[in-house]
């Protein structure tokens, strides 16, 4: 089986955390490490070993070497660092938030299509374990009818506090920064709303510190979601049926998340099943998603390049970051 040659574009915390995981996978290779200056792409490969420095994103995107690319740069710089990857025909695996707003997303989207290459956002709770297993219980009718989800994730930033969180030029606030991950949690479940209602409070940057959206249904379903850099939340997920209820608990990726039986009200915080026990043994969340993501990268390089773009049903037909623009509004 052919091994799977990975460049990361950004040298940054993320790039490192994603490098950490990827020496774990089989049949997957980091060779190549591009960032703007050598001091930067050098101090990267002294914890990371790579066959390649380069001091410049030009150079790593033109490395032949390289069959995939994953970018770990500011969220404003996702556009134009994707469209110089697919420009120069690498695949790319690009971090969340994919774009700032729906005309950069569908540029990105176009131009895949149009070289056949295979890009994805690295939205990787849809390939975790747990969240595989929920929705295989809720597709089964294990919670009945969903009639709400209510969608946690806060907070407070330590020091030093990451200049991307609040600076409006890099695409600072938490809808973009941790938001996301509710309202992809909302979409995945509930699907598309039928009205949208949405509050924030300003921080002194004018970025959204805290962010709370409603998404409406016509089913009389709801999905309340907030997202906040004011305080520390529990950062849980709850998925409402009409005869249980599932919680996703600490950022959503516990494997410790539990389903409540509607049926005994009285126990339910006592009498609970762990989804942990209806699944494999423990599995490293991140490697898990880089392994789908190998699996899919295989395909794409053995099957004449034939590329897709992938995160959700919804995101497929380019509503996702249509919505994200939307709250923006």
């Amino acid at each position: 089986m052919k091994t799977i040659k990975w460049g990361i574009l950004g040298a940054g915390r993320i790039a490192g955390k994603f490098a950490s995981d990827l020496r774990l996978v089989a049949d997957a290779e980091l060779v190549a490490i591009g960032s703007r200056s050598q001091a930067s792409a050098d101090e990267f490969a002294a914890k990371f070993p790579v066959k390649y420095r380069h001091d410049s994103y030009d150079a790593l995107v033109k490395n032949p070497e390289v069959d995939v690319i994953y970018i770990a740069t500011p969220h404003v710089l996702h556009y134009e660092n994707t469209l110089l990857c697919l420009a120069n025909n690498k695949a790319v695996l690009c971090e969340k938030p994919f774009a700032m707003n729906a005309r950069q997303a569908k540029e990105m989207i176009a131009l895949a299509r149009e070289k056949k290459l295979f890009l994805m956002e690295a939205l990787w709770t849809k390939f975790i374990p747990h969240f595989i297993k929920t929705k295989e219980m809720i597709g089964q009718g294990d919670l009945g009818e969903i009639r709400a989800v209510l969608a946690n994730f806060g907070f407070k930033p330590t020091e030093p506090v990451p200049a991307r969180l609040f600076d409006p030029a890099l695409g600072g606030g938490t809808l973009m920064d941790i938001g996301i991950y509710n309202v992809f949690i909302a979409l995945s479940i509930l699907g598309k709303p039928d009205a949208i209602d949405a509050v924030m409070t300003p921080a002194a940057t004018g970025v959204d510190e805290q962010c709370a959206v409603l998404f409406r249904y016509k089913s009389g379903a709801m999905a309340q979601l907030f997202s906040t850099f004011a305080s520390n939340l529990a950062t849980e997920v709850d998925i409402c049926g009409t005869k249980g209820r599932i919680r996703l608990g600490t950022r959503f990726y516990d494997s410790s998340s539990t389903r409540y039986p509607s049926h005994r009200p009285s126990l339910s915080l006592k009498v609970f099943k762990p989804l942990s026990a209806l699944i494999p043994a423990p599995v490293n969340t991140t490697i898990f998603f880089i392994d789908q993501f190998r699996v899919i990268s295989i395909k794409f390089i053995m099957l004449n390049r034939v590329g897709f773009y992938v995160v959700s049903r919804i995101v497929n037909s380019g509503y996702f970051p249509d919505l994200v623009e939307h709250l923006y509004q």
